[in-house]
């Protein structure tokens, strides 16, 4: 009993780097999401049109932020292995890979949006058997907000390209005081942006647009600034501007590895959008209600999030070191780490759940409505976490064909067929229709499990790029 103990209880040594790395990721995260709350609520008291509007706005939006993700993840598996391995030109390669394909997604996402904007809102817009909700308002304040965004789209990208190479050079506390400012900056602002607090101009949605620009602006220029004046600190940046060039060895590595992350994180993000519009068809209230449960499932879900960027930056050099064994042994501890750090968030959200949605300025039954997908919802934050640890740590080992398949794949396998069947073939409410779409997760869960145990994923990926 003791000796499988062991497998799942690390040392000292273990969770002081754990906490070291894991806290201030888990900071930013709680922070960020607490200041996307609040904007929220504030939104919200302007009624459920300006609420949903938004809403549907930020689920769009969150395709570029996911797809970019992606992109910077595919080559930040090679920065986080040659840190491991102390190659600081290959850190500094990475790096300029990054910044390639985020403008190349910047660029094709603000196209995409100027030209199908309008056409993409009205996919999530129906008319509310309920009576509750306008769609014409909804639709205007979902483009007005959505236009505006767009400015903020380039420096979210940049700074997405500092920060995650800073972390990857184990440093995780600057970008949290980074993303502490820049949200901050977002919380003021909008407090007087949507208000007209102060003397400035009442702008409601457009004002929390222009707010969460001014903040992305403020991220960006601050970690920029940060990682070039402290540049003995990241000794990639002597090389990262010398030279546009990209050897082609580690190119080609990134490409393979990189392109099924970039591809898995799209038809991710894609997936969970098609879900909303599926869910969209029980009427506005229902994607109002899914708005408050999403906001709050954002402040406590921030715990497995970190966890699993820290599994990916612990887990990274180890195995760039050719510690495969250690790389093992540490992954098993860190998703047991996770399994019990999100049976305490579940139940803290389900605590939630009955005060949390009085706190919008909406209509009873959706706030009625809102309450039982917070419950639901939490039940499923277990085996979220599982997943997700397990697929930063395939990732990590480059397995990044298996990460796609698993994970997108049962999106479009399980995911979505469940939630298109039972919302346009059913007269099924929301509640059952969202649980049973979300019984997908036990099955990505088991699976991730299983994975990690019997398959050979571990592995340096840089010591000969080929």
């Amino acid at each position: 009993m003791t000796l499988n103990l062991r497998r799942f209880i690390g040392d000292k040594k273990f969770y002081k780097t754990l906490i070291r790395i894991s806290i201030p990721i888990m900071l930013q995260n709680a922070l960020t999401s607490v200041v996307g709350l609040l904007d929220n609520i504030m939104v919200g008291q302007m009624g459920t049109d300006d609420m949903t509007g938004v809403s549907i706005a930020n689920n769009l939006l969150f395709v570029f932020l996911i797809v970019c993700f992606g992109a910077v993840s595919g080559a930040g598996i090679f920065s986080a292995q040659f840190f491991g391995k102390g190659d600081y030109k290959g850190m500094a390669a990475a790096f300029r890979m990054k910044l390639y394909i985020c403008t190349v997604v910047t660029v094709v996402s603000i196209a995409t949006f100027l030209i199908f904007g309008k056409d993409l809102i009205s996919l999530y817009i129906y008319d509310s058997t309920d009576g509750i909700g306008d769609v014409v308002a909804t639709a205007n304040s979902a483009w007005d907000y959505l236009y505006i965004m767009l400015y903020g789209l380039p420096f979210l990208g940049m700074a997405m390209c500092y920060s995650s190479t800073i972390r990857e050079n184990r440093v995780t506390i600057p970008p949290m005081i980074t993303g502490m400012i820049a949200v901050l900056t977002d919380l003021v602002l909008n407090w007087l942006l949507i208000f007209g607090n102060l003397g400035f101009p009442a702008l409601g949605v457009r004002g929390a647009a222009i707010a969460t620009v001014i903040a992305r602006f403020v991220e960006c220029l601050l970690n920029v600034a940060y990682t070039h004046i402290k540049a003995k600190r990241f000794p990639f940046t002597e090389y990262a501007y010398k030279t546009f060039r990209i050897p082609l060895s580690l190119l080609r590595g990134i490409i393979v590895k990189g392109l099924p992350l970039v591809a898995n994180e799209a038809l991710w993000v894609i997936s969970i959008t098609v879900a909303m519009q599926c869910y969209s068809t029980r009427g506005i209230s229902a994607i109002a209600a899914l708005n408050i449960n999403s906001s709050i499932a954002n402040v406590f879900n921030v715990f497995f999030l970190a966890m699993g960027s820290a599994v990916s930056i612990i887990i990274g050099p180890m195995l760039g070191a050719n510690k495969i064994k250690e790389a093992k042994e540490t992954t098993i501890k860190l998703i047991f780490c996770t399994v019990l750090i999100c049976i305490v968030s579940a139940s803290l959200m389900a605590l939630c759940a009955h005060p949390f949605p009085n706190i919008y300025n909406t209509e009873p039954q959706v706030k009625d409505l809102a309450v039982r997908l917070i419950l639901i919802a939490a039940c499923f934050v277990p085996f979220q976490g599982i997943a997700h640890s397990s697929y930063f740590a395939l990732r990590s080992g480059g397995k990044t064909w298996l990460t796609f398949i698993f994970d997108s794949g049962l999106q479009w396998v399980l995911y979505i067929p469940i939630a298109y069947t039972l919302s346009h073939f059913t007269t099924l409410p929301i509640l059952t229709v969202f649980a049973l779409t979300n019984c997908s997760d036990i099955v990505k869960a088991v699976l991730s499990l299983i994975f990690i145990k019997k398959l050979n994923w571990a592995q340096n990926i840089v010591s000969n790029p080929k």
